[in-house]
């Protein structure tokens, strides 16, 4: 049997990332699992930027702050709650702490971006689900599951 005792929730801090989040934490009350949330923060990569100086150590204080005011909501629910900050590319931060934390289930939700936005942004829910050592639950965002309900409406009435 597959026994999950440690899941990773990578957020940021979306309203996707909140219902990922939350069905995480089923998971973790039905499996007594321990839960890690992943936040990472990068410095913006813009081109046209380059030699600005990024306020590296405010950019690095308002994540944490952010991982902790969820992480402090997340305890309130599920008491066994830890959280990680990290800086860098998001999908090899989030497999880098899979194998470090011996973590057993990455709960993450996926914005769905289609055509050039996931072309120039990149797509780490797929990237993770890819490359993960271990499964990898995805949760659509509100509006993906908007859409596809109404596909699913849409094809039932059809027929």
């Amino acid at each position: 049997m597959f026994a999950v005792k440690h899941i990773l929730v990578p957020t940021d801090f979306s309203e996707t990332s909140e219902r990922a989040l939350d069905a995480a934490v089923e998971i973790a009350r039905t499996f007594r699992a321990r839960l890690t949330l992943l936040h990472v923060w990068s410095v913006p990569n813009m081109g046209y930027a380059e030699g600005l100086n990024w306020p590296l150590a405010e950019m690095e204080e308002a994540a944490r702050a952010a991982l902790d005011d969820v992480q402090a909501r997340t305890r309130t629910m599920h008491v066994e709650t830890d959280s990680v900050l990290g800086i860098g590319a998001e999908w090899e931060q989030i497999l880098e702490l899979v194998k470090a934390r011996n973590i057993d289930l990455v709960v993450m939700g996926t914005h769905g971006r289609r055509g050039l936005p996931r072309v120039l942004l990149g797509s780490v829910a797929e990237r993770v689900v890819r490359l993960s050592p271990v499964p990898v639950l995805t949760i659509r965002g509100p509006l993906q599951a908007e859409k596809a309900e109404k596909a699913e409406k849409a094809e039932k009435s059809a027929s």
